[in-house]
């Protein structure tokens, strides 16, 4: 078996699939080593083991919305867009979503994935309880009044065990406009990136970090709170006339819509429709969040490695994270802005470029993004969480034989 790209083949004994929580506490009890295998979206080995793999599709049922409580309780290996059309279907929302919503829902919370806006959290900040099951094959519930195992717990990177099912807050549905802009100038983005990012309601920018301009901005507004009509400019980007992909050499037919044309959560804060399956191998991706007020330094830092990183690049994104108090979040106590990069399927040479762009990222401490390349391992991760050794004390006392360990937790967590 493969990852979504391609880029690594998964070692482990075998896959299992387990038709109930039972039955998949009994292959956990049993197992030497075990990890869960989900939307296989992520780009490194955090997955991966040499022991057995186990998918818990079979446990998908159907989510289950409390509407006193505004909650949905959903089995985590149910992926966003179905969530998401459920929720819709009964009249309730997300506050955001990824860019693709093919991804997990337990996945993305574990390797704290996130959308875009200045206001909105990561994923993980919709939580508001979740069942794992740990090494011992027993089922544990966890809500923020169990205090720090659930802020550990939320964003753990598969290392305090398998998660079954969440529990979301949810909002009534409401509509979002989508826009379109072409070149908007280096020099606004670096005079006031906060006046960019904070003017909708997620902002993401394009680029390949060279010449004058972002080649495009995606800006998404609250259908409410904004004019019928597409602004004339946004900050001396002008708008676009027809639809567009963030590669302008592809089609946008499996972009979601744009051009101003209102329409629900679901069709407008992805990228990227539902229907359209992803292709598989033609990609790598990157990405590291940082203080949002570091934000111009740090693009300034990555323009000057222009003439490095745009051979390589199929595009990067920019956007930005609201703060959240999960421990091992890369937005930690911090607003962040998150610089992500699309690379060419070139492993060799992109893994060559990481540590010279986490070199020039590191005055600002910048957190690689858990599910994506990069070069960094625990003696520097360590230095970036402040309670980067409590998570680890409380890793080894949920697994203390290790069960869940693999060679990616070696790598960021546990060796000195």
């Amino acid at each position: 078996m493969k990852n979504w790209a391609g880029n690594l083949e998964y070692r482990s004994a075998g896959l299992q699939r387990p038709a109930s929580v039972e039955a998949l506490q009994e292959l956990v009890s049993g197992a030497s080593a075990v990890k869960a295998l989900g939307s296989r979206h992520c780009f490194n080995t955090i997955a991966d083991t040499y022991g057995l793999h186990v998918s818990l599709a079979d446990l998908a049922g159907v989510p289950e919305i409390d509407t006193a409580q505004r909650t949905v309780r959903v089995a985590g290996s149910v992926s966003y867009g179905v969530l998401g059309a459920h929720l819709q279907k009964h009249g309730f929302a997300l506050p955001n979503l990824a860019s693709l919503p093919h991804i997990s829902v337990a996945g993305a919370m574990q390797t704290g994935t996130h959308g875009s806006g200045t206001t909105n959290g990561s994923l993980a900040t919709t939580v508001t309880a979740l069942e794992l099951v740990r090494a011992s094959g027993d089922l544990v519930r966890l809500t923020a009044d169990d205090g720090d195992d659930f802020r550990a717990a939320v964003v753990g990177l598969g290392a305090l065990g398998i998660i079954t099912h969440l529990e979301l807050a949810i909002t009534p549905t409401f509509s979002i406009r989508q826009q379109v802009f072409q070149e908007l100038p280096w020099s606004r983005v670096l005079a006031d990136y906060d006046a960019i990012a904070c003017d909708g309601y997620s902002v993401s920018l394009f680029t390949d970090y060279a010449g004058p301009g972002i080649a495009q901005v995606w800006r998404k507004v609250l259908d409410d709170q904004s004019p019928p009509q597409t602004p004339a400019e946004f900050h001396g980007a002008l708008p676009a006339t027809v639809p567009l992909h963030p590669l302008p050499e592809m089609s946008a037919v499996n972009c979601t819509p744009q051009l101003n044309v209102p329409g629900p959560w679901l069709d407008r804060l992805p990228h990227f429709q539902l229907q359209f399956t992803p292709s598989n191998g033609e990609e790598l991706q990157s990405e590291y969040l940082l203080p949002r007020h570091h934000a111009a330094a740090a693009l300034q830092e990555l323009r000057g490695l222009s003439g490095l990183l745009a051979p390589l690049l199929f595009v990067s994104e920019i956007r930005t994270v609201a703060a959240d108090g999960f421990w091992l979040s890369p937005s930690f106590r911090q607003d962040s802005v998150a610089l992500h990069m699309t690379w060419k399927p070139l492993q060799d040479q992109v893994e060559s470029v990481l540590p010279i762009i986490e070199e020039r990222l590191a005055p600002f401490a910048a957190r690689p993004h858990w599910g994506k390349l990069f070069a960094s391992d625990s003696r520097t991760l360590a230095g970036l969480y402040p309670h980067f050794h409590d998570f680890r004390a409380l890793a080894e006392r949920y697994d203390p034989t290790g069960k869940f360990r693999n060679e990616y937790l070696d790598k960021v967590l546990f060796n000195h």
